[in-house]
């Protein structure tokens, strides 16, 4: 169906009027056969004339037939522009808060009877920390893909071992072909409510004006690629807080505009794991978008800043337990020199100057620093003479007691600091379920 404009009324009409047609990006794109992409391209470069209805771009009858029949178009960049053409990206940027503090009494993960039906993949899921925190909200896994043997271990005991979930779990390369397909199959005629997944963020590059995804780390566009495939009714990227600033924001524009070429309105915000109960400060940019037309809601802080859990509150209870490698409290050797040293570290401190995340003493009345992997490397104890153990940095990250990790002790760490805080993704679901659940309301 056309739209057409009138100026006297200043709204779009369904009826021709005195004025001439005007048409969407989108219906510009399907009349000439060129992408979505092109289209706005030509648009910045005033290729194609426009104008501006509503905060949307509209092309009249005239203009469209002027660009269609007077413009040599190039073949297709391989490359990803950048080039913000008008306010519909800002858009994204404005957050609509959810209230989850009803929800908070849901835990999927203890009980499944308190899970509502929803599913969802993930594409990677490491040792499952967002997945875990999916499930506390009340989704189910129906399959995940991850590359790292060990994490696939952990993933495979946790949900597939103990919780029984009815996923094939095993160490996938989401580059390979075989693998999308075998996801595909996987899926099969389900219908999957949400797809989450964090990929890396550092193969992005600048070539002239375009974004380019390295090839060498392209999981980003692989994330695109299935998202488009499998058409969920939402999608979540999480990521660190820094691809924000990336090459002065252009990468957070792209990813926008990437996935609302394929159907998905995006909104994105940075939210801080301790506002939802985790023991740490740790921020991290969310992205959450919808193929429904609903809208995209992000958790509302649980907390005040006076209210955060502290690292004492988290691992206190482990201060008088031995070591018991079956629960990952295993405690690393020390030389007596080295307890001195650990001991005589002041809190908020490092033991080496050039560490700021790593073997630093986080003050025991406040949240911990941002728990990296940094290859193996710990925190401090900030009472005991030793580094805390897997089990106590798990804790810190709101991993569930019977969260169990597999591996030698150096890839639980990486598992661990590497994984998203299950009470952040524990908020992050009961605010995409609330979108869900508006939606199954209007049918």
């Amino acid at each position: 169906m056309l739209l057409f404009f009138d100026k006297k009324s200043c709204k779009m009409d369904t009826v021709r009027g005195d004025d001439m047609n005007f048409y969407t990006i989108e219906q510009v794109a399907e009349m000439s056969g060129k992408s979505i992409k092109t289209v706005r391209r030509h648009i910045a470069a005033n290729k194609l004339s426009s104008e501006k209805v509503q905060n949307k771009y509209r092309i009249s009858e005239d203009a469209y037939n002027e660009w269609i029949t007077g413009t040599v178009f190039e073949e297709e960049d391989k490359g990803v522009f950048v080039k913000e053409i008008d306010e519909e990206v800002n858009n994204s940027y404005k957050i609509n808060w959810a209230d989850i503090s009803e929800g908070l009494k849901i835990d999927g993960w203890k009980n499944k009877d308190e899970r509502n039906g929803y599913k969802f993949i993930d594409l990677f899921a490491g040792a499952g920390g967002l997945s875990c925190g999916l499930v506390m909200a009340g989704f189910t896994p129906v399959a995940s893909v991850e590359i790292m043997p060990e994490a696939v271990k952990t993933y495979e005991h946790n949900f597939i071992s103990k919780k029984g979930f009815n996923e094939k779990v095993e160490t996938r390369d989401i580059r390979s072909q075989d693998v999308k397909n075998e996801l595909y199959a996987t899926i099969g005629d389900q219908h999957i409510d949400l797809i989450v997944g964090g990929f890396p963020c550092q193969g992005f590059s600048m070539a002239g004006n375009r974004v380019v995804a390295d090839p060498r780390n392209s999981l980003y566009l692989e994330m695109l690629e299935i998202v488009k495939n499998v058409k969920p009714s939402y999608v979540v990227m999480e990521n660190v807080e820094g691809l924000r600033s990336m090459l002065d924001g252009k990468v957070e524009t792209q990813i926008i505009n990437d996935y609302r070429e394929i159907g998905y309105e995006i909104n994105v915000a940075t939210l801080n794991a301790a506002d939802y109960g985790v023991a740490q400060q740790r921020k991290r940019v969310i992205f959450i978008g919808n193929r429904i037309g609903n809208k995209n809601y992000h958790p509302k802080p649980v907390y005040e800043a006076s209210e955060y859990k502290t690292l004492g509150e988290a691992i206190s209870k482990y201060m008088n337990i031995e070591e018991n490698k079956d629960i990952n409290h295993v405690f690393t050797r020390h030389t007596d020199e080295m307890k001195e040293r650990l001991l005589n570290v002041p809190e908020g401190k490092s033991l080496f100057k050039n560490y700021s995340d790593s073997w630093k003493k986080s003050p025991w009345d406040k949240p911990s620093c941002t728990i990296k992997e940094n290859h193996g490397a710990v925190n401090i104890h900030p009472k005991l003479p030793r580094v805390l153990t897997a089990r106590e940095i798990a804790a810190i990250q709101s991993f569930p007691d019977d969260f169990i990790f597999q591996g030698p002790k150096k890839w639980q760490l990486v598992q661990i600091g590497n994984a998203v805080p299950p009470l952040l993704g524990k908020a992050i679901g009961l605010a995409v379920a609330k979108g869900l659940n508006e939606n199954e309301e209007l049918l």
